[in-house]
């Protein structure tokens, strides 16, 4: 047996498009977008104090006695002071009873509340 193809069954031929079409076609499909890469996650800036002003040093005063654990960076944090001003402020602390060390390690000096016993 032999099929045999009607010409009915034959498919169009296609319309030729110009090639301004053809680019334009290009430009609206999907794949001709380029990729939108994320900004990534920035860290908000903090202004930190590189200097005690009257305020902030009476709430360090006050304050950073009565705190269970003092460390850099815990005052850096809660007092909006910088790394350095915080490191001086534990020296000055420490220098006046006012904070006893706990671990005095080169990097990471942990101090807590002086109890009078």
């Amino acid at each position: 047996r032999t099929l045999a193809f009607s010409s009915s069954l034959a498919m169009a031929p296609k319309e030729q498009k110009s090639k301004e079409q053809k680019a334009l076609a290009a430009s609206n499909s999907s794949k001709g977008r380029r990729k939108k890469w994320s900004k990534g996650k920035n860290k908000e800036k903090v202004n930190n104090l590189v200097l005690f002003d009257k305020v902030t040093y009476d709430k360090l005063i006050a304050e950073v006695p009565k705190y269970k654990m003092i460390t850099q960076s815990i005052l850096s944090d809660r007092m909006r002071i910088g790394g350095s001003l915080a490191r001086a402020a534990i020296k000055h602390l420490a220098e006046q009873g006012l904070i006893k060390p706990i671990v005095k390690h080169s990097n990471q000096l942990i101090y807590t509340r002086a109890t009078n016993v």
